[in-house]
């Protein structure tokens, strides 16, 4: 009886070791929970809010809502979304606040416009680079992005993963799109 009873012990702490050791995996080579800092992504993501990210078999693609790392002018990580990608051109009009990839108007129903100063005062116009991307905030007038000089086109060995899951606020929790 008393073998039974140790090599029950045993199995278990076992299986608990290797779901464990699978959490870990997981959270370090998949999937990463970041914090929404600053109002950036208004009115889409809020200040606080809680997203999951991964980084599995990712390869940016324009929409996407990406968690750039710390290694940045920022010097912390920040969210953005992805307007253009390798061999696209962007053009940025400030005074429309109009965005032009490869020639084609952005239909941008995500954005917040608000009465607050455009802070970009000059035109953009620009080929991203291989390997690269071109982030902007959906708040546009409150977001710190490609659109400055001092950040630019982004590594996009710099991403640390696609934004795919809200998880706080409670009321709020489901798919990123």
């Amino acid at each position: 009886m008393k073998k039974s009873s140790l090599k029950n012990f045993y199995e278990f702490f076992e299986s608990i070791v290797v779901a464990l050791l699978v959490i870990i995996v997981l959270v370090v080579f998949v999937f990463r929970a970041v914090t929404v800092d600053g109002t950036s992504m208004e009115p889409n993501f809020h200040h606080g809010e809680k997203l999951i990210t991964t980084n599995l078999f990712y390869n940016a693609e324009k929409g996407d809502i990406v968690v750039i790392d710390k290694n940045n002018v920022l010097g912390k990580p920040v969210i953005k979304r992805v307007i253009a990608t390798a061999g696209d051109t962007v053009k940025y009009e400030c005074a429309t606040d109009t965005v032009y990839v490869n020639g084609e108007k952005l239909s941008e129903d995500y954005i917040m416009l608000d009465n607050s100063p455009n802070p970009y005062t000059e035109d953009i116009e620009i080929t991203i680079d291989d390997g690269y991307v071109f982030v902007m905030g959906d708040n546009r007038n409150n977001s710190n992005d490609s659109r400055n000089s001092a950040i630019g086109q982004i590594n996009e060995k710099n991403i640390l993963g696609k934004a795919v899951l809200k998880i706080f606020p409670f009321n709020s929790i489901g798919v990123v799109k």
